[in-house]
């Protein structure tokens, strides 16, 4: 309970230092995200240790990156999933909750290897796969959203 009071607390203040670092260092910010959906049709989710809530697995694009590059380093950091085919590219939304600079590029994984679960560390604290209709009850917005549009044929939003 101590913790979750102290993440409360803090959280704002490091979304707002990483807004400000992105802000001066980058001119904008892209990410590369992944739905990956099993054979049984349950989706790839992960929680963060400095975020609440479960979230698809992704992160920012480095430089000299291409979007397929950096999302197949952050499946395997955050999954240990590796694609064995290319994912299909659902959409690219603009995240202004991070900053009215970032981007999200959205692909849809059905091909891939999970040779192992993922070791929970500093980062990735808990992940799993989920059925659409069994998601944990903290899932963030986007990420539901995203589900939506997927699965149930909601009109795509520009908005993460």
């Amino acid at each position: 309970m101590r913790f979750h009071k102290l993440r409360q607390k803090f959280e704002p203040l490091l979304r707002r230092g990483f807004h400000l670092y992105f802000r001066f260092s980058r001119g904008a910010t892209l990410g590369a995200f992944g739905m990956v959906i099993d054979g049984q049709g349950r989706i790839f989710l992960i929680k963060h240790s400095y975020v609440s809530g479960w979230h698809l697995p992704g992160g920012g694009v480095e430089t000299g990156e291409t979007l397929l590059t950096a999302l197949a380093r952050e499946l395997k950091e955050e999954g240990n999933i590796r694609l064995t085919a290319e994912p299909k590219l659902h959409g690219v939304f603009h995240n202004v909750r991070i900053s009215r600079r970032d981007h999200v590029a959205l692909y849809i994984v059905r091909d891939f290897v999970q040779d192992a679960p993922p070791t929970p560390d500093h980062e990735i604290i808990a992940h799993g796969f989920f059925a659409p209709d069994e998601l944990p009850e903290d899932t963030g917005r986007a990420t539901r959203a995203r589900i939506a549009e997927v699965l149930n044929g909601v009109p795509l939003s520009e908005l993460w």
